[in-house]
C-alpha cells in the first residue's frame, strides 16, 4: 500500500518545510528565529507557518 504525501494540505513547497524543520531540531532556534533565517534567504514565511 503506499503512504499518503504529508505535505498535500500545505501550501508551502515540501522543499521549505523541510529546511525549517531542520533548521528547528538541528540548531537551538525558535520558531521566529527559523522565520528570520528563511527571511534572509528570500524565503517569506510566517512564524505560525513553520
Amino acid at each position: 500500500m503506499a503512504r499518503p504525501c504529508p505535505f498535500k494540505y500545505f501550501k508551502t513547497s515540501r522543499e521549505i518545510i523541510r529546511l525549517a524543520v531542520m533548521m528547528y531540531v538541528r540548531f537551538p532556534l525558535s520558531l521566529r528565529n527559523v522565520e528570520d533565517l528563511l527571511h534572509e534567504r528570500g524565503i517569506d514565511v510566517s512564524h505560525e507557518a513553520v
